[in-house]
């Protein structure tokens, strides 16, 4: 049995198709919070049943890189006029979490073999855990 060293996220965080207002670097902010724009709801929740399996198998047949180009053009279609704001940090912070839960998964929670595939270093690896609050 390996100890559990990592948390999910909470439901409640940040999503690729919802714009939100981010703290900015230069001394404005706008409350991190707060939400600009909010994405149209997907036209798949709202499809029978049959057809949104049929778009499930379609996104799983889809690279990484398309699902990540879609996700970023619905964002700045999105954006209603809005200027966009920190959008590095934005998908860094959707796509780094899952990415170390899973090395960490798939190597039972052995943070230098993580480090390792991922190639980072150790150090770097913790501090990003920390940073995503999946460290145990």
């Amino acid at each position: 049995m390996r100890p559990a060293v990592i948390h999910r996220r909470p439901a409640s965080g940040a999503g690729f198709l919802r714009a939100r207002c981010h703290r900015r670097r230069a001394g404005s902010h706008c409350g991190s919070s707060q939400t600009v724009v909010n994405a149209k709801k997907n036209s798949a929740t709202r499809k029978s049943p049959s057809r949104h399996r049929d778009s499930v198998v379609q996104l799983r047949n889809k690279p990484l890189r398309d699902l990540t180009g879609d996700a970023l053009r619905t964002y700045f279609r999105d954006l209603n006029g809005h200027k966009p704001n920190a959008l590095y940090e934005l998908v860094l912070g959707e796509v780094e979490p899952p990415l170390f839960e899973a090395v960490l998964d798939y190597t039972g929670g052995n943070q230098s073999r993580a480090a390792e595939i991922l190639g980072l270093n150790r150090a770097t690896l913790r501090k990003k855990l920390r940073q995503y609050e999946l460290l145990g």
